[in-house]
């Protein structure tokens, strides 16, 4: 409830607060696990809403592997830095390379999963560097 302005609910941002936090000119990306829908309507008057992009639950795919559900929902790491490289102009031409690794690797990711039915090696093995 905090996206919503303080006028419409007790734990709201005031517009100076919410336009601090996430500007009033940049693109602003949401990684929602729910439906992005409502992060639009808690946003809708917002001085950047035009610059507000979500990824969230799209009803895509059946039960699979965890991370495959995300990439489904288009959650996944690959496709929020390929949202960064869209929606931040300078990054365009410099980002070419990277934009062509992300696809290459999602189409990896779709072979192997179809053949293995298993999320890839390096996701499924994946643990945080630093952990206990």
């Amino acid at each position: 409830m905090t996206l919503q302005p303080k006028t419409k609910h007790p734990h709201g941002l005031t517009d100076n607060d919410f336009d601090a936090l996430f500007t009033t000119d940049k693109p602003v990306i949401f990684a929602y696990h729910g439906y992005p829908a409502l992060i639009h309507r808690l946003t809708y008057k917002r001085t950047n809403h035009g610059n507000i992009h979500v990824r969230g639950f799209e009803e895509e795919g059946t039960t699979t592997t965890p991370f495959d559900m995300v990439v489904r929902n288009h959650l996944d790491r690959f496709h929020l830095v390929a949202d960064v490289i869209d929606f931040v102009p300078t990054l365009g031409a410099a980002a070419v390379y990277a934009k062509q690794a992300i696809r290459d690797k999602l189409v990896e990711h779709k072979r192997y999963i179809t053949e293995h039915g298993a999320d890839m090696p390096e996701v499924h093995n994946w643990r945080w560097p630093h952990t206990a």
